[in-house]
This record gives structure tokens, sequence and C-alpha cells, in this order.
């Protein structure tokens, strides 16, 4: 069923859709735009717009509409399986996949692939089965992936104590003098944009160590080990410090190379086998369209 909420503004002004972002924080700005697009909202009655204001006093009617219901179906999609056995799995994840469903991806992700080619552990979910750490739709490279629960407790325990490995590799705009350094600023959900992350203070500890590869005119090319491992850490930490990753849609700027998002990639992954406790590493070489962009600006150089 439809929900129907009726809320009267009383401190918010401005925007509608700001207001309501503010007034129902268990749903995002982007949830509350589609509800005005669609009708769902109305202010004293009346059908309204993202972009009208609201003033004190305002009596706000929103429909909630039922959630969306996912089904988590395994597709026979090809997996670039680096290293696999009865416990845990490697895998390289294209640019361009989401990880796992969710009401904008509900299918064509890394779980629904997965799902068609071995048994996950079960801990996070229906619809994170296996996951124990992301890396973004955009992002490329090396995930682990859990097979059984024994398995995902060990990978998920490593990863709270930092003892894992990730090193990504980076190329990012301007020059970076320092031939290493450490970004450590805290990160939590932007106060500004709640579809983005930023640098806040009462955001949870984020720490990113880089080191410089090769430096072009424009450009820098890093190496970047997390310690942390908070949501878009790399591409939140670089964009402060006014080095954003190059082709970053969200944290970048507009002028920046042509690619298939931001050019960022998992490159090293390390951990201790759940069983064997032996220490495990693995890397993944840059996708073609980062090679092939390093190489022009080489030539360009």
């Amino acid at each position: 069923m439809t929900e129907t909420k009726q809320l009267t503004i009383t401190t918010e002004t401005g925007r509608i859709d700001k207001a309501l972002t503010q007034l129902l924080p268990d749903y995002s700005r982007s949830q509350i735009q589609q509800w005005l697009k669609k009708d769902l909202v109305q202010v004293n009655d009346q059908p309204c717009k993202s972009n009208r204001k609201v003033v004190t006093g305002d009596v706000v009617t929103v429909n909630i509409p039922d959630p969306v219901t996912l089904d988590l179906t395994p597709e026979d999609i090809p997996l670039d399986i680096v290293y696999e056995d009865d416990q845990v799995l490697v895998v390289n994840k294209p640019q361009g996949m989401v990880v796992h469903p969710s009401a904008g991806h509900p299918n064509g992700t890394l779980v629904n692939a997965l799902l068609a080619h071995t048994p996950l552990s079960e801990i996070n979910g229906v619809f994170r089965p296996g996951i124990v750490h992301r890396i973004d739709k955009d992002t490329s490279g090396l995930l682990m992936v859990a097979k059984t629960n024994e398995a995902h407790e060990s990978l998920s325990a490593q990863l709270k104590a930092k003892e894992n490995l990730r090193e990504y590799i980076a190329l990012v705009h301007g020059n970076i003098e320092e031939d290493e350094g450490t970004i450590d600023a805290p990160i939590g959900r932007s106060k500004v944009d709640r579809m983005k992350q930023a640098i806040v203070e009462d955001g949870r500890p984020a720490v990113t160590h880089f080191t410089v590869m090769e430096r072009f005119e424009d450009f820098t090319l890093i190496k970047c080990r997390l310690e942390t491992g908070r949501t878009h850490q790399i591409r939140v930490h670089l964009a402060y410090i006014n080095r954003p990753v190059a082709g970053d849609p969200v944290y970048g700027p507009r002028k920046t190379l042509a690619g298939h998002g931001q050019f960022l990639h998992a490159a090293v992954l390390g951990f201790k086998h759940p069983t064997t406790g032996e220490m495990m590493r693995f890397e993944a070489p840059l996708p073609a369209i980062f090679e092939k962009t390093l190489t022009e600006l080489r030539e360009n150089h």
C-alpha cells in the first residue's frame, strides 16, 4: 500500500525537494525528485515541481510509493576470475559494472554474474551475497568474494583490522610535486548534496597513502594504498587536495579526459586465506582505455 505522509513546514524554507530531504532523512533527494516528477507531492493540496519554494506553515502531502521489489537472478555474464577455490574468489571487475543490485540497477551486476557461477556466503543478506567490499561502478579492478560464511567473517575481520592490501592506480588532474604523501581527512555524506560524499568534521576516519608513479604535463599517475575503506574514499580525498581523478563525473571537473568514467583501477589485492592463513597477493593489469590514455599522454609529454 502507498504510504501517505502529511508534513507541516516549520523551519525549512526554500526548494521543496531540499526541504523534504531534510524532513524525510530515510529517502534520498533523487527519490524525492522522482516523486515530484510523478505528482506524488502536493503543497497546500496543489501539485508542485521540485523547484517550488516552501515557507513556514505550508502543508506538504507526500504519497510514498511502495518500494520496488528486486528479483536476484543468476545471469550468464562473463567473469574475469583471477583466483578461485572452495572458500574465496578474486574477480577483476570491468569498468561500468555495478557490484550488487539496487533499485537503479536491478540486474546485470557482478552479483548476478557470480550467482550463475558459484554459491556465495549469505552474511550480507539477499542482495549482497559474498560481497565483502565494493568498488564503484566506473572503477575497474580486483574484488575479493566470499563463497562461505566462514570465509566472509574472516575477510571482513581482516578489513576491519586493516590487514588487507588494497592498492589502486589513479590518473589525476594537475601535478603532484611531492613524491609521496598521506591524506588523512574524515569522510561522510555531504551536507550540501546527499548523493555525494565529502570531507566533514563529524565524518568517519579516512586515510589514503599515495606515491607518484609518473608525471605528465597536466596530469599525474599515482599509486594509492587504502588504510580505510570509506565510500568514494580515493575520489573524495584527491578532489580535496585539488587533484581530482581524471574522468570522475561526480568529483572532477567537466573538462577532463575522455573515457568510460574515472581513471581509477584496483590493481593490487592482498589478504590472508581464511582457512590456510597464507598471505595471498593478486594483481590486475590496467584496462585498455587506461593504457591507451597513458600512451597518448607520454607521446604528448
